[in-house]
Formats: C-alpha cells, sequence, structure tokens
C-alpha cells in the first residue's frame, strides 16, 4: 500500500498519457499526424514538461513552518532597588573601570558612546567589555547585563 502511494503520480501521468494515445487512435487523426507529426509530438512533450514544472514548483514552494517552543527560567528580583551585592562582584573579580563599563552597557550604550562618557580609546572599551564577558562567562552583551542583574552586582 505505502509502495503504491509513493508513485501514484508516476502512475496517474503514464495513464493519461494511454488515455491521450488511445483517444488518438480512436479518432483516426492520422492525416493530422502525417504532416505535422514532430510539432504535434512537440507540443505534446512541451505540456507535458510544463504540467511537470508547475506541479514541482508548487511542491518545493510550499512553506515548511515549524514552531519551536523554548523555555528558559527567568529569574525575577522581588526588590527591584536592593543593594549591590559585593560578594557577587568580588567572586567575578571585576575591576572598578570594567564595572562602570557594564553599567553603562546595561544603559544601552554602544561602546562608542563609552569611550566618549570615559574618555577612552575605543579599543580599551572593547578589551573592558571582553573581559567582562570572559570573566562572567558569557557571550554576549545582552548576556552579560541580564547575569549583572541576576547577580544584583548592577542595578
Amino acid at each position: 500500500m505505502h509502495a503504491a502511494s509513493k508513485y501514484k503520480h508516476i502512475i496517474l501521468y503514464g495513464c493519461c498519457l494511454a488515455a491521450l494515445l488511445f483517444l488518438l487512435k480512436w479518432m483516426q487523426w492520422e492525416f493530422v499526424f502525417v504532416d505535422n507529426a514532430i510539432e504535434i509530438y512537440i507540443g505534446l512533450i512541451a505540456c507535458l514538461f510544463t504540467a511537470l514544472g508547475i506541479w514541482i514548483a508548487l511542491k518545493l514552494t510550499k512553506p515548511k513552518v515549524k514552531t519551536r517552543v523554548v523555555e528558559r527560567k527567568i529569574y525575577i528580583d522581588a526588590t527591584p532597588n536592593s543593594e549591590i551585592n559585593y560578594e557577587a562582584l568580588e567572586n567575578l573579580n571585576l575591576r572598578a573601570r570594567e564595572l562602570e563599563v557594564l553599567q553603562l552597557m546595561s544603559q544601552g550604550m554602544s561602546n562608542a558612546e563609552i569611550a566618549q562618557k570615559l574618555f577612552i580609546s575605543l579599543s580599551t572599551v572593547k578589551t573592558h567589555v571582553s573581559g567582562i564577558f570572559e570573566k562572567m562567562d558569557v557571550r554576549r552583551r545582552t548576556q552579560a547585563i541580564e547575569k549583572a542583574k541576576r547577580l544584583k552586582i548592577i542595578k
């Protein structure tokens, strides 16, 4: 049963071609084929491949949408204006300038804005940011900010 459904379209095309051949023989259109045989065959083959191309294009362009549900733990602080956790800050071993850069990052500033605000070069800001990422064991700014807020080292 499964193998027959797999070749359903091929069997259908074969039956259609057989029915067309039977129809042509039945109506005795031999005189048309004698004069225009090549053109008719080319036209029939063109129609067949056009229909096949349309069918394949519809099959290939049909969107395949899959929904993914991502579950993630979110830590919510019950007291939003709590004190800075100096113990966590000490465990991370962040320097004062790195903490300043982290606080400015949490305010949504870019590296260039941070450099301008702190009167340091852009490469120094990038060095501080990479140090923050390494010490906090994160890969993105948003992860660093989220972890810092969760550990209560920034407000």
